[in-house]
């Protein structure tokens, strides 16, 4: 079974949430898909780290061959591709790895070479496997490292930290995944975000619930809104200097303390029994 943890926005806890789960369960792996900011590790701290390289094809100019007709120009919708002063730029920050100028090109005079953009990890926290990936800064997307990352995962029992938002590296990984835990931060702005996600998930018709995270008892708008939407509150977690200490010290709190084991344990076992697995 494999249940992603999301998030609308940054700083809800979706970490919190997922690093927990994995803590609290046997035999569960964790997967950091967050791949501009991966933070997992420091919860989990893995040890034996076997590091690497997801590269992506990218065009490459063979200067002799160019005859400066701009085809391949005119078909990248992303700017990567330039003609000027008679030779042909490649920009490979902006390059989408679509593979088209290449197949455009009449005279051959584009071919393919391997960019590396960013790095999977797999180490053993505890006896268990936690795979990291990592985008090098300023590529232009990450879906080929969630891609590869989750192949390398296969059929694991996992809890898999995505990324904050709706982008496409956020679809990439909960496309498989067979449970979805929102994090709802219950602020106005935490709320306008998780809507983005609530209609995303409708999208890919995902069954889904919601923890609360980091809320004042007077004041709660998340659980408010669930209610009005008729969507599930799987766990709500008040505001607390306590959970805050823990994690600012890089702490797993259910390791710390056996009732957030148990809340957490009682969490995943509430949603696995919803499956035949």
């Amino acid at each position: 079974m494999q249940i992603a943890v999301l998030s609308g926005k940054g700083g809800t806890g979706k970490t919190f949430v997922s690093t927990n789960l994995v803590h609290s369960v046997d035999n569960i792996s964790y997967v950091d898909c967050d791949i501009e900011e991966p933070n997992g590790h420091l919860f989990l701290k893995p040890k034996n780290i076997v590091k690497s390289d997801v590269t992506v094809e990218i065009p490459v100019v063979d200067d002799k061959k160019c005859i400066g007709c701009r085809d391949c120009v005119q078909f990248c919708k992303f700017n990567a591709l330039a003609y000027t002063g008679d030779k042909l730029l490649v920009f490979e920050e902006m390059c989408h790895s679509c593979g088209g100028c290449i197949l455009f090109c009449k005279q051959n005079a584009l071919k393919a070479k391997d960019h590396t953009i960013g790095t999977i990890e797999k180490g053993n926290s505890a006896g268990k496997n936690v795979y990291t990936g990592s985008m090098n800064i300023g590529e232009a997307s990450g879906t080929p490292i969630i891609e590869a990352l989750l192949e390398k995962v296969g059929d694991e029992d996992a809890v898999i930290d995505s990324p904050p938002g709706s982008a496409c590296t956020v679809m990439d990984s909960i496309k498989d995944v067979d449970y979805c835990i929102v994090v709802l931060e219950p602020t106005v702005f935490g709320l306008e975000n998780f809507k983005m996600i609530q209609e995303l998930l409708e999208l890919y018709e995902k069954p889904y619930g919601v923890v609360i995270n980091k809320y004042y008892e007077k004041e709660n708008i998340g659980r408010d809104y669930c209610k009005s939407e008729g969507i599930e509150i799987l766990l709500e977690i008040p505001y607390s200097e306590e959970i805050g200490n823990y994690n600012s010290k890089g702490l797993i709190i259910s390791e710390e303390k056996d009732e957030y084991r148990l809340i957490f344990n009682k969490l995943f076992q509430d949603i696995r029994g919803r499956f035949k697995v």
